[in-house]
């Protein structure tokens, strides 16, 4: 991951899940009695019994004329959005409404505070008031846009539901009707009771004249112009370099994170390019023929975040097989996220493939340990095949990229190994901040001592004595969750015992791990306990980044109820050693990544948004409310 791929991922800080319709609706309601408790104010009778009676008055008010526009947009918006072929759910209608409601009472609150302290009329907090609608029809017109990628026009349909419903209270209940110079014995009898209501109306509403409506609507249309052209202005970039729309970025990323939508996966096809990635299968069978262990090595990202394309790939193949899956981190970065969950299945059949297609050894030889630079790689040979994990720990490093996934191995090879698993152990790094991300990159001196272990590695294993091996598992799901850094997978390990030589392989299912936590497990297993060798890999799953983008292994939870866990999970392994064969195949799958390239330019895109499109939309604001300002003066 690059710096710009890690202030993307630093977009999981916004991340949320949208609270249900009543319970935003419920919260909106407490806010409007209270907003109506502050503006109408019962004086004096607050002290007394009879007060609570104006007390609840008040709240009543409150609830009427700021609460029900937002119920009224809360279930109406949803029915004229998808009616107009949109697509807000009522979780996020609701949620909307009260984000609105919360706009106009700060504003509001805002305003009387600045009459009171500098002598203005209530005309003032009206004024305010007429900003503050505006201001929410704006602010509701661009979510609309962003989430249902409907017109400008189309969008402002639903998108004026908060703001026409409280102004047609206001209308009715303010008494402008009776300041209009219309009238007649047919109005005034049928009409005017239900149009003109001010005697059952605060006081404070008196305020209100027809001026107020007619500038509402040409504020509200002065803040459309502006939303449409902050659209333009910021989504022209992505068009131009991407050939998409921010927009349909924006609404995938927040159905996402609110909902768990799958939109998101929607805009990553559109940047998707066709690969064709090696899904390494290292199968364990007994005796009797059924397979006790199965390590799946795809040379595929699981990210980007979520369930989002193979970001919860780990989980799926470990359900796929009937034995216990070991689903390690491959060599390879964010330009090999897999664009849908779909292409997961792809996936999962070349997996099945390649484990149709083992040949299988008696055979095996004793681990070997090769250091090369800062590179340090664990090896053991089954019959002519080999498994490989790499880690550069106690040093700092995040994804291997690609191509150097592919130089390692082909380097092991040369030496006459035949099909071998390389894996990116992914275990120790100190965050998504600083200059160096610890990304291993085609060029490097890192590379070239990933190259270097590997080669020497298969020049130590092709010519090491072969013997009969045997394997133990275990597996606890644990009672840590995603916020833990900790996924549905749990803690898996695997003991190998042969000629006498006894080595662990502990994978966690998280995303890399805090610094020296890996040193302290191996020690644990090794120096202090009855192995002879032993490594720590996590499987990279990016279920744990939907709370946040840095939530690696040891972040969140006690690294001795880690290690004791471990310990207790080697030696159910080791009661579980029993003679096994093994064997390697490889298949090819063709499936659609993010890209060479695409991951990097996404993120630039994205962080320019972040971090000019606030100024900008700053900016906007400021001038549309100074024109707002001079409307109001020479109204």
């Amino acid at each position: 991951m690059t710096s710009t791929q890690s202030d993307l991922a630093g977009l999981s800080r916004f991340i949320f899940r949208a609270p249900s319709w009543y319970a935003s609706l419920a919260f909106a309601l407490l806010l409007a009695a209270l907003a109506g408790v502050a503006a109408f104010d019962s004086g004096a009778y607050a002290r007394t019994w009879r007060g609570l009676f104006f007390l609840g008055r008040d709240a009543w008010e409150g609830i009427f004329f700021i609460g029900v526009p937002t119920v009224v947009a809360a279930f109406g918006t949803t029915g004229v959005d998808r009616f107009v072929g949109g697509k807000l759910t009522p979780n996020r209608s609701s949620l909307l409404a009260l984000v609105s409601e919360i706009i106009v009472v700060v504003i509001v609150t805002l305003a009387a505070i600045v009459s009171v302290f500098a002598g203005l009329e209530q005309q003032f907090v009206f004024d305010a008031l007429v900003v503050a609608l505006a201001s929410v029809f704006a602010f509701r017109l661009l979510v609309v846009m962003a989430v249902s990628r409907s017109s400008i026009l189309v969008a402002a349909l639903p998108a004026s539901i908060q703001t026409v419903a409280a102004a047609v209270l206001l209308f009715i209940y303010g008494g402008t009707l009776r300041l209009l110079s219309v009238g007649g014995t047919v109005l005034d009898a049928y009409l005017m009771p239900y149009l003109a209501r001010s005697a059952d109306a605060p006081a404070e509403l008196s305020a209100i004249s027809a001026e107020h409506f007619l500038l509402l609507g040409i504020t509200c249309g002065l803040y459309a112009l502006a939303v449409y052209a902050f659209v333009v202005a910021v989504d022209r970039p992505w068009r131009r370099s991407l050939g998409v729309s921010m927009l349909d970025f924006l609404r995938g990323f927040v159905g996402h994170v609110a909902e768990g939508s799958r939109e998101l996966e929607e805009f990553f096809q559109q940047l998707g390019e066709e690969a064709i990635v090696p899904v390494s299968v290292l199968s364990f069978r007994t005796t009797g023929g059924d397979e006790k262990a199965r390590f799946v090595l795809p040379m595929i990202h699981p990210g980007p975040m979520g369930e989002i394309g193979g970001g919860n790939f780990p989980e799926r193949v470990a359900n796929d097989c009937s034995g216990l899956v070991f689903p390690p981190h491959a060599t390879a970065g964010h330009d090999f996220n897999l664009v849908t969950e779909r292409e997961v299945d792809t996936i999962l059949d070349a997996a099945n493939t390649a484990a149709d297609r083992v040949s299988y050894s008696s055979d095996a030889t004793r681990s070997v340990r090769t250091r090369s630079g800062e590179a340090s790689m664990l090896g053991q040979a089954f019959g002519d095949d080999a498994l490989l994990i790499s880690t550069y720990a106690p040093g700092f490093a995040d994804d291997v990229e690609y191509g150097v996934g592919l130089s390692a191995t082909a380097e092991a090879r040369t030496s006459g190994l035949d099909d071998v698993v390389l894996v990116d152990a992914h275990n120790s790094n100190d965050g998504l901040s600083g200059p160096d991300l610890g990304h291993v990159t085609p060029g490097s001196q890192r590379a070239f001592d990933m190259i270097g272990a590997a080669g020497i590695s298969g020049q130590r294993l092709s010519t090491a004595d072969r013997h009969e091996p045997h394997l133990g598992v275990a597996w606890d799901e644990t009672d840590w969750e995603p916020v833990d850094g900790i996924g549905p997978l749990g803690v898996r390990v695997a003991v190998t015992a042969v000629d006498d030589q006894e080595t662990a392989y502990v994978l966690v299912d998280g995303n890399n791990m805090e610094p020296g936590l890996r040193g302290e497990l191996v020690d644990a297993l090794v120096d202090d306990g009855p192995v002879d060798e032993a490594e720590v890999m996590t499987t990279d799953t990016h279920i744990v980044n939907t709370v946040e983008a840095d939530n690696q292994v040891g972040a969140a939870i006690e690294w001795d109820e880690l290690r004791t866990l471990v310990c207790e999970l080697l030696e159910e392994a080791r009661a579980d050693l029993e003679p096994v064969e093994a064997g390697v195949a490889v298949e090819r799958a063709e499936v659609t990544v993010f890209g060479n390239d695409r991951t990097e330019t996404l993120a630039s895109h994205a962080n320019a948004v972040v971090a000019m499109g606030g100024a900008f939309a700053v900016s906007i604001i400021l001038a549309a409310v100074a024109v707002s300002v001079l409307i109001f003066l020479f109204a």
